[in-house]
């Protein structure tokens, strides 16, 4: 085991990914399990979470932990999901998540702004859709209702197969 210390200050936001184990493509289909051990973290713990995506084998996150380690809520997220994912599943054991985590304290708005922009085009990125609206697993619907972003944000916009108005 590696002794990784993890910074921890209030007051700050930080950008988390977590992948699943051997990257098994599991999470998108279990969906409501990691959302329902999100809002059972966020009662218990008291975070704010900004922005969040799910993909078949990873999530990103922008989180405010307020005084909660991030480390004991990224744990207590991932015990939970796991937890409800071994019951559906009807495991009694095996290995979900990947170990530790990958962190990025957010250090300006500027920064705030890729990452929270990188975690709503993650689905288009990766091939899952043809814009951030068409992936249902992510807050990027949130941010177009509340009038951050228009819905054709990230829109991939394919070539007319060679005819250029010609």
């Amino acid at each position: 085991m590696s002794n990784l210390r993890r910074y921890h200050e209030n007051g700050y936001i930080y950008f988390i990914t977590n992948v699943t184990y051997k990257r098994q493509p599991f999470l998108t289909a279990n969906v409501d399990l990691f959302r329902n051990a999100i809002d059972v973290c966020k009662s218990r713990c008291g975070f704010e979470l900004i922005a969040w995506v799910v993909m078949p084998d990873h999530f990103h996150l922008v989180i405010d932990p307020f005084d909660t380690h991030i480390s004991t809520i990224l744990q207590k997220i991932k015990m939970s999901f796991a937890a409800l994912y071994r019951k559906r599943h009807g495991m009694h054991s095996g290995r979900v998540w990947q170990n530790r985590f990958w962190d990025h304290i957010i250090r300006s708005q500027d920064d705030m702004n890729r990452h929270i922009e990188y975690i709503h085009y993650n689905p288009v990125k990766h091939g899952f859709a043809g814009r951030p609206l068409d992936w249902p697993h992510s807050s990027f619907g949130e941010y177009v209702a509340q009038g951050f972003y228009p819905a054709d944000w990230g829109e991939v916009v394919k070539p007319m197969n060679g005819e250029y108005g010609e």
